[in-house]
């Protein structure tokens, strides 16, 4: 009898212990972040109008439970996104949740076809439409929490080469004109054009990986699947069109392949944007035809989630998947005008004949230097680091060069990099890229931080990768 009762007390005891087990949890959800038409849209040094809505925007989001530590991805149809507005959504998560705001990397795609969030170029955004996105994108967040149930997670990548270009180019000598500064010293051009006869090679490298985290069900079904692409955005879009470019496309026809159908809650998916700021979808060869408003938007987000969709089917997926966040910020120092330099671009603002706004690109990149005489000297970034299981997902608040998201994947596989997350600080070239010059150095707003701001953003990152090894 003595010895019954001690299997018994210890089978119960194993049962409440295994009762007791964290489960490992997930839950996704969108919010349509469509601004109204007439909305100013981000991405040239014109402004431009919204008319049409051709697809609507969204923030997608996928938080992730261990049981201990929950994490959330949120991905925005945005061009860019400044910091105020991210802070102010992940303090209404915060207040509603309990949620610590460094548990949660918000991202925007960079999609040139979206409502202005942030002032680029001659656009201005709308204060009420700033405080609806951070409403909406708080609520999305709320929304993938309240989805959270059982789940299991795989991660990998595929490899999608030939929809990856760099942008920056050398060309032969005396080719390269001057910059709207009045700088003759470039040794690169982005953007030479196609065919050009000056394109001698690309001036640095490309990212072809696509790399994923899946996300299923406790029972194989697919939930939501998060990707990132070393790619700036696709272009193409008709006349004052608003859009979510091919991270919108992706997002749908992965959950297409993946064949997730209408199960509820839906299945989520979100492409993230890696570091792709010298990296589009040109071929400045030419080798690739002509294609209607759209049509690359749609070969080369098939293309990649085709090849996403192959990937998953050899990933296992395990609900045993630790989870932890770290975070830190980092001092940058701003490249700012001399007072002289204010007064010169003065004098060359005033040359407008639609003023305030500006005609040609001197006088735009004058309009920029004065307007970054007021700037402080330095800025505050926030960096963040996601462990999930044996993966890291690092976040940057700018538009990253490849060449160090590549040298991160180097030294810590497998990781990944998500640009323009929780905050927007320009352009990230390395120092040996601000050297050749091109247009991502040339100082504006999108483009002041120190020339080795990117040794002190590794430097930084580094030290969470240590914090969360």
């Amino acid at each position: 009898m003595r010895s019954i009762l001690l299997q018994t007390a210890g089978l119960l005891a194993a049962t409440a212990l295994s009762a007791a087990e964290p489960v490992f949890r997930a839950g996704a959800a969108t919010s349509n972040v469509t601004p109204p038409l007439g909305s100013s849209i981000n991405g040239g040094f014109q402004d431009g109008k919204a008319t049409s809505i051709h697809d609507e925007l969204h923030a997608r989001c996928l938080a992730l439970d261990d049981g201990t530590t929950r994490l959330v991805f949120v991905v925005v149809d945005s061009c860019v996104i400044g910091r105020g507005i991210f802070d102010a959504a992940k303090k209404l998560v915060h207040e509603a949740t309990g949620l610590p705001v460094e548990n949660l990397m918000m991202s925007a795609t960079h999609s040139h076809s979206c409502g202005t969030a942030q002032a680029v170029g001659q656009s201005e955004p709308d204060p009420m439409y700033q405080r609806f996105l951070a409403r909406r994108i708080a609520d999305g967040v709320r929304r993938a929490l309240n989805n959270l149930a059982p789940a299991k997670l795989g991660h990998g990548g595929a490899s999608v080469p030939g929809q990856v270009f760099n942008r920056r180019w050398k060309l032969k000598p005396g080719t390269i004109p001057p910059t709207p500064l009045g700088v003759t010293t470039d040794q690169v051009r982005t953007n030479p054009g196609v065919r050009n006869p000056n394109l001698v090679e690309p001036a640095g490298p490309t990212d072809p990986e696509v790399a994923f985290l899946s996300v299923q069900t406790a029972d194989g079904r697919p939930l939501a699947l998060l990707a990132n692409y070393s790619l700036h955005y696709v272009g193409g879009v008709g006349p004052g069109h608003i859009s979510a470019d091919y991270f919108g496309v992706f997002s749908e026809r992965i959950g297409e392949l993946l064949g997730a159908g209408n199960a509820e809650p839906p299945f989520v998916g979100l492409m993230s944007n890696g570091t792709s700021g010298d990296i589009n979808n040109i071929d400045f060869r030419g080798g690739q035809e002509k294609q209607p408003p759209y049509g690359r938007i749609q070969i080369v987000a098939d293309e990649v989630a085709q090849a996403v969709a192959t990937a998953v089917k050899k990933v296992e997926h395990r609900a045993d998947v630790p989870l932890a966040a770290a975070q830190k910020e980092v001092e940058l120092g701003l490249r700012l005008p001399t007072p002289d330099e204010v007064i010169a671009a003065r004098a060359v603002m005033q040359q407008s004949k639609l003023s305030p706004r500006m005609e040609t690109m001197e006088q735009v990149y004058a309009r920029e230097t004065v307007l970054l005489a007021d700037f402080p000297k330095t800025v505050s970034a926030p960096l963040q680091v996601f462990k999930i299981g044996s993966l890291r997902v690092s976040a940057i608040p700018a538009e990253v060069f490849v060449e160090i998201g590549l040298d991160l994947k180097k030294r810590h596989a497998p990781t990944f990099t998500v640009s323009l997350a929780n905050a927007y600080h320009g352009y990230l070239p390395t120092p040996e890229q601000h050297a050749l010059g091109g247009y991502e150095t040339w100082r504006a707003r999108s483009s002041c931080l120190e020339v080795h701001a990117s040794t002190k953003i590794v430097a930084g990152l580094e030290e969470l990768f240590e914090r969360l090894r």
